[in-house]
């Protein structure tokens, strides 16, 4: 369990180190900053907030930057923060969305930011789908197969798949950036599968395509590892031992799951069909 304690606001200092790694937005922009620190790590969100991870990951402490409101800062916790503490721990956190799908098993939608995969969660989630997460999903070993386990219990939306998918009204916590996702707690018509469930399918969002019919596309086992790499939470990679076990757990990953690529309309009138085309995919995979 990760002890995380929010603390008084504070200016962000200069560190004494150089970052080791940094994620950019699709603008260019910094995103965060990935620091060494005495006593762990430090990972910045320019002008939001520091987080201090301990060296073992059980300890997250957040200093907010000034003026910015906790449940910003527990939006980051929950959707970047954790799954890179947990990644530390060795478990397997990529990003991804994931829903319930009979009988009891799950499907997951891995890709980047933006590429689709939380409107897709809340689109299964409002047709009696529930999802296990919106992203940071830790995928374990099961046996011969391998299990999704549910995270946090809501869904971050932008404004117009909010619109499209859920309907307004229905907010429970709102970032306080615009533009900014809206996090909409499971309730209601939005359903929340609380236990793992083994894990039958992976899709890598694609491009947008303008074809009315999805295209699911089989990924080779070194295809699949490549995406699986790119999407994966991975707090220092630079540690040798964790690097190592990293990639053979990816490798034997990828020879036992069937790995998709899925080009689909990004249209919101399609929504319904695209799910019907996932469903019935998946179930056709299951049954090879």
């Amino acid at each position: 369990m990760t002890a995380f304690t929010l603390l008084d606001s504070r200016s962000q200092f200069v560190p004494q180190t150089s970052a080791f790694a940094e994620w950019l937005s699709p603008d260019g922009a910094r995103a965060a900053s990935f620091y060494r620190t005495s006593g762990g790590y430090l990972v910045r969100f320019p002008d939001l907030a520091d987080f201090e991870i301990s060296r073992d990951a059980l300890a997250i402490a957040c200093y907010p930057a000034p003026s910015v409101t906790e449940a910003t800062c527990r939006n980051l916790y929950l959707n970047q923060v954790l799954p890179l503490a947990l990644s530390k721990r060795g478990k397997l956190v990529i990003h991804a969305s994931a829903v319930e799908l009979p009988p009891d098993h799950a499907a997951i939608f891995a890709g980047r930011s933006g590429s689709g995969k939380s409107t897709l969660a809340a689109a299964f989630a409002t047709a009696g789908y529930p999802f296990l997460s919106d992203d940071g999903l830790v995928v374990e070993e099961d046996g011969d197969g391998y299990r999704a386990v549910p995270s946090h219990p809501s869904i971050r939306l932008w404004n117009d798949s909010e619109d499209a998918v859920i309907g307004a009204g229905r907010r429970t916590i709102s970032t306080d950036r615009a533009p900014s996702k809206t996090r909409f707690d499971a309730h209601g018509p939005i359903v929340f599968c609380r236990e793992p469930r083994a894990l039958s399918c992976v899709y890598f969002l694609g491009e947008a395509a303008d074809a009315a019919v999805p295209q699911f596309e089989r990924l080779a086992a070194s295809q699949a590892l490549i995406e699986w790499v790119k999407n994966s939470f991975l707090l220092d990679p630079e540690e040798p031992s964790l690097l190592a076990s990293h990639f053979e757990r990816l490798t034997n990953l990828v020879l036992r799951l069937p790995c998709f690529r899925l080009h689909y309309s990004r249209r919101f009138a399609a929504l319904g069909s695209i799910r019907d085309a996932i469903t019935e995919h998946c179930s056709s995979t299951l049954s090879r």
